[in-house]
């Protein structure tokens, strides 16, 4: 079985860059980069082959070391009887050289000695050929040969992408002898299923503890509601009311965004084929009316791009980085610009530009976490949100398998691109540059 050729995504070169955005794919502390000086790619299956090929090469060298000292001994021990014939015997050899009696023996021995070396040499020159023509098919069987061993590290390295995707469903189940790599497999079905666990448990608690949150938050906000509409109530308590209701309302988006970030996280069990232009239009028509109470100007170039996925989700992305735009923007004659449409590789892509305060490049690496809002303030110290937009927008793309890339502007703003992959995608999505 060949073995199957390595993602270019994750070479030995440099780190696997991470699908939130250029600025968090640099790589952990203790894995700096390193270039290789190789014109291609050293992979383990052609270091085996080398090295095989290499030492097929020594061994057949000292093996032809050998047979020539063997050979040339051997005809060393060679001994040329002497002929005896009469001083007045003429001999004449092929060249028509004259010899006498006592010339011949000393002839022959000379032509046997010639005869010995050129047969030496014949013999070296064809095992050199030989060794040639067995080395090149030694390479090619090695090169099969440890591509066959080495396929289940092929399957491994597939599930561990599918798991970086946020696949914790997938394992390796790797059938065959019980040696070094099945017991390699089965180490990472084990640390797989312990972090599927975990990472269940977590969700399910998030969104129990979200559940739990919505009916009293539901019950106070009602209560205020009654209260606000007494005519007799002082205005005093009309404006502490209002405040309770103002702080109630940002509760209960937090706890509204905590659900859907749980939900967002687990895998799609269903997709169909989605517009994603039809998606960011009603996005945009949904933000219109904020736009315009806060002085900012929507203009939106939108095509049909038919992605793959789950359309309320989708809808979320578009809503949530169309209203970041509008909340962090100019205080006035502000804009946003969104886009939508097929890309040059047949995914779906949607753009997100907007002006605003300039933002640092530094900052861009902790815009995707959860209670980030820029500018150094986390949590409540923002009337604008509960800071969990992004961190949505996040893990709905990779449910979705798709990828994000935030840049800022250099007049201020930034730029959101969001790829999702069409009905038949690859694997993994491709490079955002």
């Amino acid at each position: 079985m060949p073995f199957p050729a390595e993602p270019k995504s994750r070479p030995t070169s440099r780190p696997r860059p991470a699908p939130a955005g250029k600025a968090a794919g640099r790589p952990w502390p203790g894995h700096e980069v390193r270039q290789s000086s190789l014109p291609f790619r050293p992979t383990l299956r052609i270091r085996l082959t080398i090295y095989y090929g290499g030492m097929f090469l020594l061994a057949g060298l000292i093996m032809i070391l050998a047979m020539y000292l063997f050979v040339d001994q051997a005809f060393n021990q060679i001994t040329v009887p002497r002929i005896s014939v009469g001083d007045n015997v003429r001999i004449e050899t092929a060249d028509h050289t004259q010899l006498t009696g006592s010339q011949l023996n000393d002839w022959l021995q000379l032509a046997v000695h010639d005869q010995s070396y050129a047969a030496l040499h014949t013999l070296v020159i064809k095992a050199i050929s030989a060794l040639i023509a067995l080395l090149i098919l030694a390479v090619f069987f090695g090169y099969a040969m440890a591509g066959r061993v080495l396929s289940p590290l092929g399957r491994i390295t597939r599930t561990a992408q599918a798991v970086a995707g946020s696949d914790l469903h997938r394992r390796i189940e790797l059938e065959g002898p019980d040696d070094e790599l099945k017991e390699l497999a089965d180490t990472f079905d084990e640390m797989l299923e312990r972090l599927d666990r975990a990472f269940d448990s977590q969700r399910k608690f998030v969104a129990n503890a979200s559940h739990e949150l919505r009916t009293p938050l539901a019950i106070n906000r009602t209560l205020l509601e009654v209260h606000l509409s007494d005519p007799n109530a002082s205005p005093d308590l009309q404006q502490l009311g209002r405040s309770l209701l103002a702080t109630n309302e940002r509760s209960e988006q937090l706890v509204e965004g905590l659900l859907l970030l749980a939900r967002s996280e687990n895998e799609l069990t269903e997709r169909k084929p989605v517009d994603l232009g039809e998606v960011a239009r009603q996005a945009v028509e949904q933000t219109r009316a904020e736009a315009e109470s806060r002085d900012v100007r929507l203009r939106a170039t939108l095509q049909p791009a038919v992605v793959y996925g789950n359309g309320v989700l989708l809808e979320r992305i578009a809503l949530n980085l169309i209203q970041n735009g509008v909340k962090y923007n100019l205080p006035a004659d502000g804009w946003v610009e969104v886009s939508a449409g097929p890309g040059r590789d047949g995914w779906g892509e949607l753009t997100v530009s907007n002006s605003g305060p300039v933002v640092p490049a530094y900052e861009l690496e902790q815009i995707f976490e959860p209670f980030r809002r820029g500018k150094g303030k986390e949590r409540t110290q923002s009337d604008k949100g509960v800071g969990l937009g992004l961190s949505i927008v996040r893990s709905v793309v990779r449910a979705h398998g798709g990828s994000i890339e935030a840049t800022a502007r250099a007049d201020g703003g930034l730029s959101m691109r969001v790829r999702i992959p069409p009905s038949r995608a690859p694997e993994r999505p491709p490079s955002l540059g």
